[in-house]
């Protein structure tokens, strides 16, 4: 089923916000300063190609204190606007049955682009 709905959810745009994942990620590495939220970029690339059957989870600690403040630079920098955009797909695919666990994956995918850094896949 998972196999199913990934094909799908790819069809339908998933191969789109992948593609624009890994577009950002890109230009974000070009700059050495832009690594680590490049880096963040290809995670969600990921995770936005095929969402079905995969888990977001706490990673393990070891950037020390550092996630805390490169969350609150991406969240100023673009993450709450990826943010409000899953939380807005997400409501708007769960208004039919059908959609539900599309908006879920949605739902998943603005949590990740909330705070992506100190979490893993």
């Amino acid at each position: 089923m998972r196999l199913f709905a990934n094909i799908i959810w790819i069809v339908f745009g998933g191969w789109m916000i992948a593609l624009e994942y890994i577009l950002g990620g890109i230009a974000l590495c070009v700059t050495v300063v832009g690594i680590p939220w490049g880096i963040q970029c290809f995670k969600l690339a990921i995770l936005g190609f095929a969402p079905f059957g995969q888990e977001v989870k706490p990673g393990t600690v070891t950037g020390g204190c550092l996630f805390l403040p490169l969350n609150i630079i991406w969240i100023i920098f673009g993450g709450f606007w990826i943010f409000l955009t899953h939380l807005f797909w997400g409501a708007i695919f769960c208004i039919t049955i059908i959609g539900i666990p599309f908006g879920l994956q949605h739902f998943k995918l603005a949590g990740l682009a909330f705070a992506p850094f100190g979490r893993e896949i």
